[in-house]
């Protein structure tokens, strides 16, 4: 795993691919060195995680090391000066338990759900 930054998301979710596209418009308009992958491409081999794994959660590897859910939210939002605030807000703590409980048990599931539901509907089309 190099030391760049790089994220893995789900671009077949809607929410996902917004935020992450949002994201990216904004390092690339500045020349953040942050690398997108979209874990339904090729790109997800890289990664070494699995395909169930990978639409779990967003993940993010930065100096050679793997984050994901809320951890990897903060590191993402490091390297763009817009976000800053917002890392350092979640990561204080209490507030980044919360966070983490609340992505954790409620909104990554939910965004799962969600994305098997995509693929079932997918395939049965």
């Amino acid at each position: 795993m190099s030391n760049e930054t790089r994220v893995l998301y789900n671009a077949e979710c809607p929410i996902c691919d917004a935020e992450i596209c949002h994201y990216r418009s904004y390092t690339e308009q500045r020349d953040i060195p942050v690398a997108y992958d979209d874990l339904n491409s090729n790109a997800l081999s890289k990664w070494g995680i699995d395909p169930e794994t990978a639409a779990k959660r967003l993940h993010v590897t930065a100096n050679g090391e793997l984050y994901s859910g809320i951890p990897a939210f903060l590191i993402l939002w490091q390297e763009m000066p817009r976000f800053r605030w917002l890392a350092r807000l979640i990561g204080l703590p209490g507030i980044k338990q919360l966070a983490c409980l609340a992505y954790d048990h409620a909104l990554a599931p939910w965004l799962y759900r969600k994305h098997l539901r995509r693929q079932a509907k997918a395939k049965a089309a």
